[in-house]
């Protein structure tokens, strides 16, 4: 996705290219992913050029974040408390990550009240 994003449309061929040497899958794997992509709604087939063909991200990454926040918590009823519980104690969460988040929150209810 992030090479349709930066890249603009890409045949599969580019989008393999696109990726770093080291521990760069195998052409046919990314030729998978890009066709589960698209049976997904995540990309589409823009045109093809003789038998290679281009696709385009479907959707931003910003909608692409809200569907794997939304399948993440989905995995624990739709409770946040032990995803923030696990970033805490893996240390991946810092103060000021929680700090950004209450004034997110804060804008947000700011927001609610106006309307």
């Amino acid at each position: 996705m992030e090479a349709l994003w930066t890249r603009g449309a890409c045949s599969v061929r580019e989008i393999h290219e696109a990726l770093p040497h080291k521990g760069r899958p195998a052409y046919t794997s990314v030729q998978t992913m890009v066709y589960r992509l698209e049976k997904k709604r995540a990309v589409r087939c823009v045109k093809r050029i003789s038998n290679a063909n281009i696709f385009e991200a479907a959707i931003t990454r910003d909608e692409a974040h809200t569907r794997l926040i939304d399948d993440l918590l989905a995995l624990f009823d739709g409770h946040a408390k032990p995803v923030m519980a696990r970033l805490v104690q893996s240390g991946k969460l810092t103060l000021e990550d929680i700090r950004e988040a209450e004034d997110a929150f804060k804008k947000i209810s700011k927001k609610g009240r106006t309307r």
